[in-house]
C-alpha cells in the first residue's frame, strides 16, 4: 500500500466523508428511538469503506501470481450486512418491526462502499435519497393513508378486568388490530397498554368516543407510535 502524504490524506478523506454519511444517515433512526441509531450506521459505513480501502490496495499483486480482485471483498460486504440487518428485524405477534432499519442498513453500507472508491457524488446522492425516502417520504405516507394503517399506543384504566371485553368489542367491530397488550394492576385499578394498528382513515375520535362510553374503563392517553 503506498505510504506517501497524499496518499494518506486521500484514504483518511474516504473514511471520514463514509462515517459522516453514516452518520447522516443512522441520525434519523436515532431520532425515532431505533437501537441501530447513529453509531451503528455509522461504523457500518466506515467498516465498508475501510474493507472496500483495503481490497484496492492493501493486498498488492506478487510477482508471478494472479492479478487480484478488489471486488472480492465488497461483494462479501454486500453478504455479510444481510446477517446484521437481520439482526434489526424483529416481529410482535402479526406485526413485523425493524425492516426500515435492516435496509437502512444496507443502504448505508453501499455508501461505505462509495466512499471508499473515492465515488463522493454516489455517496452524497444515496444518503441524500435515503434520508428523504426515511422522514419526509414516510410522513407523506402517513398523510395520504397510504402506509397500511397508522399506529398508536393507547393507555386505558380499567376498575375491573373483565372490563377488557368490552375494550376488544370496541376494537374489533371498528377494524382495529391489537399488536400487543401489557397490563399491571396498581391500587384497585388494572392500568393496560395497548400498542394498536388504526385502519386507514384514522378512526381516533370514533374509537374513544365508544370507548369513553364503556362503564369501568377510562382512556388516560394515545399516541402515535413510530414503526418501520
Amino acid at each position: 500500500m503506498p505510504t506517501d502524504l497524499q496518499f494518506q490524506l486521500d484514504i483518511s478523506t474516504r473514511l471520514l466523508v463514509a462515517a459522516l454519511f453514516g452518520a447522516v444517515i443512522g441520525v434519523e433512526r436515532e431520532f425515532h428511538g431505533h437501537q441501530a441509531g447513529m453509531r451503528t450506521h455509522m461504523l457500518v459505513s466506515l467498516g465498508s469503506a475501510a474493507f472496500t480501502i483495503l481490497s484496492m490496495y492493501g493486498f498488492p499483486q506478487v510477482a508471478g501470481s494472479g492479478s487480484t480482485d478488489p471486488s472480492r471483498i465488497a461483494a462479501q460486504i454486500v453478504t455479510g450486512i444481510g446477517f446484521l440487518g437481520a439482526g434489526a428485524i424483529v416481529k410482535f405477534g402479526s406485526n413485523v418491526r425493524g425492516l426500515t432499519t435492516a435496509a437502512s442498513l444496507w443502504v448505508v453500507a453501499a455508501v461505505g462502499l462509495a466512499a471508499g472508491t473515492g465515488s463522493y457524488f454516489v455517496a452524497a446522492v444515496a444518503t441524500g435519497l435515503a434520508v428523504l425516502s426515511l422522514w419526509p417520504v414516510h410522513r407523506l405516507l402517513a398523510k395520504l393513508e397510504l402506509s397500511g394503517g397508522r399506529v398508536v399506543h393507547l393507555r386505558l384504566s380499567l376498575r375491573k378486568l373483565e372490563s377488557f371485553a368490552g375494550v376488544s368489542q370496541v376494537l374489533l367491530s371498528n377494524r382495529v388490530e391489537i399488536i400487543s397488550v401489557q397490563s399491571q394492576k396498581a391500587n384497585d385499578a388494572h392500568s393496560m397498554d395497548l400498542e394498536l394498528r388504526l385502519p386507514r382513515g384514522g378512526l381516533d375520535h370514533k374509537v374513544l368516543s365508544e370507548l369513553g362510553r364503556l362503564s369501568d374503563v377510562e382512556v388516560e392517553t394515545i399516541t402515535a407510535a413510530e414503526e418501520a
